[in-house]
């Protein structure tokens, strides 16, 4: 092997590394304007420069965008707001998600005339636009009397929720082994008790990537939450809106941007946490037709 083509895959391999570190500065400079920005006081904002390291680090910003010196939910800070977000995001979690495995697993193993019918008509709901439910589901609401609080929230989530659930669950399913089952079938098992002892724990993969991507959506929604929410019942995504929408003297962007990474964290926990699952479960056919 002539001594030049090591040297040539070696110079190739730095450029690749070198252009995908580019990339990442690229993308990533955001967030370090957004957390160095968070750290300065008012002074080091004006006197700094955007991307300068703060002289003396401090925590005000964070303590004042989680909970300020205003009264009442719309302009205090976004602790509130936070707890709203985590009462309904963990059961719209859980419930879409269980609803979405049990509708793949039938609709996949347990089929019957006009299965497809309705899995395609469930389709629908991955590509329908989200404006066009919100004057039915306002009026659905109303007549469950759940109208403009926390348990609203949850059944939008879960009923938008249950079109992709039941996408992924679906094509995960079809990949299982048909014998599997009916030789559980064959000692007896009956329907839930297959779906419990045998498909659920090889569903691994696949629930971890439909519960990141429920989490996600719904923590990260605006549109559902300004529309359905009452005073008392806003998520995080318009806390921090009512935040940096504040009318003040002077705009706080320290404030600003230590509200956002609040707001960010969570998603940012879930994918730092468990996003080596996510990509797995994506590998392993969670999204393939």
């Amino acid at each position: 092997m002539s001594p030049a083509r090591p040297f040539s895959r070696q110079l190739q391999r730095l450029l690749l590394l070198g252009t995908l570190l580019l990339f990442a500065l690229y993308f990533l400079t955001p967030l370090y304007v957004m957390l160095v920005t968070s750290l300065k006081d008012a002074d080091q904002l004006r006197s700094g420069h955007l991307l300068s390291l703060p002289s003396a680090p401090t925590l005000d910003a964070w303590s004042k965008a989680w909970q300020s010196a205003c009264t009442g939910v719309e302009c205090g800070g976004l602790r509130p707001f936070f707890v709203n977000s985590l009462l309904m995001v963990v059961p719209a979690v859980v419930v879409s998600t269980a609803l979405g495995a049990i509708n793949g697993y039938v609709l996949s193993k347990w089929r019957f005339p006009g299965s497809e019918t309705l899995f395609a008509l469930l389709l629908f709901g991955v590509f329908m636009p989200m404006q066009v439910v919100l004057l039915p589901m306002s009026q659905v609401l109303g007549w469950l009397g759940i109208a403009s609080s926390i348990w609203g929230l949850i059944a939008v989530h879960v009923l938008a929720g249950i079109a992709p659930t039941t996408l992924f669950f679906r094509n995960y399913y079809v990949g299982l082994p048909d014998e599997l089952l009916k030789a559980a079938m064959l000692d007896g098992a009956s329907f839930w008790q297959i779906f419990r002892r045998i498909v659920l724990p090889l569903s691994g993969p696949i629930l971890m990537v439909t519960l990141i991507w429920q989490f996600t959506s719904i923590w990260n929604d605006f549109l559902y939450g300004v529309v359905f929410s009452g005073a008392d019942s806003k998520p995080i995504t318009v806390g921090l809106n009512n935040l940096a929408n504040t009318s003040s003297a002077v705009k706080e962007y320290n404030v600003d941007m230590a509200a956002a990474l609040i707001a960010a964290l969570p998603t940012l926990f879930v994918y730092v946490v468990a996003g080596k699952y996510f990509v797995r479960g994506l590998t392993a056919g969670a999204v393939k037709g």
